[in-house]
């Protein structure tokens, strides 16, 4: 009983404090402009979210595209909970996936990150990360399933209604999700991804090599929707837009 009680205790210390953080993280991140550089004019029917945690970006994204289907796809358990809370509230737009993409079928371990699980990665964090980000430095190793986005679009009956709007958010892991899902960017029209400056996680994609896969898949580079800076200016990480020329 002592046990049981500690374990509650402490995921009830971990729900708090993912809460307050994601609370700050919108106080000090300067909200999207709803116009997302253009995107907002796109006659969008299908989002991917890849990363969606608790499914802050659908809410945000269902109200800019309110005719759109969202799959989402969060493959932590506890932010998954919050998330099919939400996609049962809106069973015409929002679908839950409980799984992890990749460039493999196969399962992995990720690093939950337990005061703050946005920031949760397959990737291991860098010192530098666990000194920028303290919140991160307490994490245990989960093992989930992991697909590719070909994969689990190629399983459905019926193709995804386009033209098709991409988000990415997996913490230094883009560059294996899209070699994963080669033919649905392909068919995409738009991606909205995160990328990092600093090496907040080993082996983590740079913007180089990001662009690339991305420039050969037929995308322009748009622009940032945001950038979070550094104590001395210097971008640490930008919300990057690229559309198909």
């Amino acid at each position: 009983m002592q046990t049981s009680g500690k374990n509650s205790y402490q995921k009830l210390l971990y729900q708090i404090s993912n809460q307050i953080f994601n609370l700050m993280g919108k106080l000090l991140v300067k909200e999207w402009d709803k116009r997302l550089l253009g995107l907002s004019q796109l006659p969008v029917k299908s989002v991917i979210d890849i990363g969606a945690n608790e499914g802050q970006f659908a809410r945000r994204i269902i109200k800019i595209f309110p005719h759109a289907h969202i799959y989402s796809f969060e493959p932590l358990n506890i932010p998954f909970q919050q998330l099919s809370q939400l996609a049962n509230h809106h069973t015409q737009k929002i679908t839950a996936f409980n799984l992890a993409l990749g460039d493999s079928i196969q399962p992995v371990e990720i690093y939950s990150h337990l005061y703050f699980n946005p920031s949760s990665s397959i990737l291991p964090t860098t010192q530098l990360c666990e000194t920028v980000y303290p919140m991160v430095k307490k994490q245990e190793k989960i093992l989930i399933e992991q697909s590719t986005l070909d994969e689990v679009f190629g399983d459905f009956s019926f193709p995804l209604p386009e033209p098709i709007l991409i988000k990415l958010d997996v913490q230094g892991y883009e560059n294996q999700v899209i070699k994963g899902g080669i033919a649905t960017f392909k068919k995409s029209t738009a991606c909205i991804v995160e990328v990092s400056l600093d090496q907040l996680y080993e082996g983590q994609a740079q913007f180089r090599e990001i662009f690339s896969l991305l420039d050969n898949l037929g995308y322009a580079y748009a622009g940032n929707l945001d950038q979070v800076l550094g104590k001395d200016g210097h971008v640490r990480y930008f919300n990057a837009v690229f559309i198909k020329e």
